[in-house]
């Protein structure tokens, strides 16, 4: 697991080739390289060819491709709620990625790697992640769970006595967790995330307007005027899709307040379970997230609102990370600085 040494290419100065954190999650894949930061940032899409599943691109390169694609060209995406649905691609897109961080090297010395995993997965699902790092080039692989990682890389106190409360929303999970002594006490894991958000607003249009829209449309109107809790600035957005009446392309103005009430469902299952994993927590332990408040992670703390409806709910206090997306990835990063510490967190 020690650094091992290589060296720039035509630079003549050593340099570690460090190991590796990977955060694989179903709407991006994040690479931090110990000793560089995060060198990695792109969409868990592949575009195939058809019938022989021929790459055709990886990464943001394949998300443009999302809904445009012709007959011969499918652009999918390997993860869903947060586990791997197609193993093969997912082990030839982790492959690339490894590939694009260690490329600058000449010697390709095997890395550990730290793989982020949701808490909630089953022991057949973790052996397709193990197996995909391996095969994508890993000398060892160890995995983390995904809320622990993520109280981690925000600078909580894990290790201690003290309890910690995490919310990590991703694109296919929403993970509860109550953390103390490096363990997680109480879990709560439902495959409920930014996803499903998106699928309320395309059917929203649907049923509504009679507009049939994308994923990354769906996804823009979510970042642009979604939220979850009336926060009194409303706004409106032009919309363009294809009328499912007469088949021609038009636009409709869409009011966040409509698309407010349309999450609502998936809105309140998050809510739901966080009730149920406070409902489950030690009365000890509950006393410290009175006064230390719950964390929230993961892209979905970033919809407008989310933290004040939680808030509310709960009547606790709610933090929002500063750089929610990146959490769990950095959290990777910090356990690969001091494997000794973390070594309890580890599932090998």
């Amino acid at each position: 697991m020690l650094s091992e040494f290589s060296s720039w290419l035509g630079s003549g100065r050593l340099i570690p080739v460090n190991d590796i954190a990977v955060d694989l999650g179903t709407a991006n894949t994040l690479v931090y390289v110990k000793g560089e930061g995060i060198v990695l940032n792109e969409p868990s899409v592949v575009a195939v060819e058809k019938g022989s599943k021929r790459i055709l691109g990886i990464g943001l390169e394949a998300k443009r491709m999302l809904g445009r694609t012709p007959e011969g060209i499918e652009a999918i995406r390997p993860l869903k709620d947060g586990v791997i649905a197609d193993v093969d691609v997912t082990e030839m897109m982790l492959r690339h990625f490894l590939k694009q961080v260690t490329s600058k090297r000449i010697f390709r010395i095997k890395p550990t790697v730290v793989v982020g995993v949701p808490s909630g997965i089953t022991e057949l699902e973790r052996r397709a992640v193990r197996s995909s790092a391996m095969s994508a080039g890993s000398k060892n692989v160890f995995m983390v769970d995904e809320p622990m990682a993520a109280a981690i890389g925000v600078g909580l106190p894990v290790e201690t006595p003290t309890g910690n409360m995490v919310i990590d929303i991703g694109g296919g999970t929403t993970e509860i967790a109550v953390i103390a002594l490096s363990g997680i006490v109480s879990n709560t894991s439902i495959r409920v995330g930014g996803d499903e958000l998106d699928a309320a607003i395309v059917t929203f249009l649907r049923k509504n307007y009679n507009l049939l829209i994308g994923e990354p449309t769906a996804e823009a109107i979510k970042v642009q005027i979604g939220s979850a809790f009336d926060y009194g600035e409303e706004q409106e957005l032009e919309v363009k899709g294809r009328d499912l009446v007469s088949g021609i392309p038009k636009t409709v103005v869409v009011h966040s307040q409509e698309i407010r009430e349309c999450i609502q469902e998936p809105i309140q299952a998050i809510v739901d379970a966080v009730r149920r994993a406070l409902e489950i927590t030690p009365p000890e332990l509950a006393s410290d997230i009175v006064d230390r408040g719950i964390m929230m992670t993961g892209g979905g703390a970033l919809v407008r609102g989310l933290d004040k409806l939680l808030k509310h709910e709960t009547n606790l206090p709610i933090h929002v990370d500063e750089d929610p997306l990146t959490c769990v990835v950095r959290g990777g990063g910090r356990i690969l600085d001091d494997l000794t510490k973390y070594r309890t967190v580890l599932v090998h």
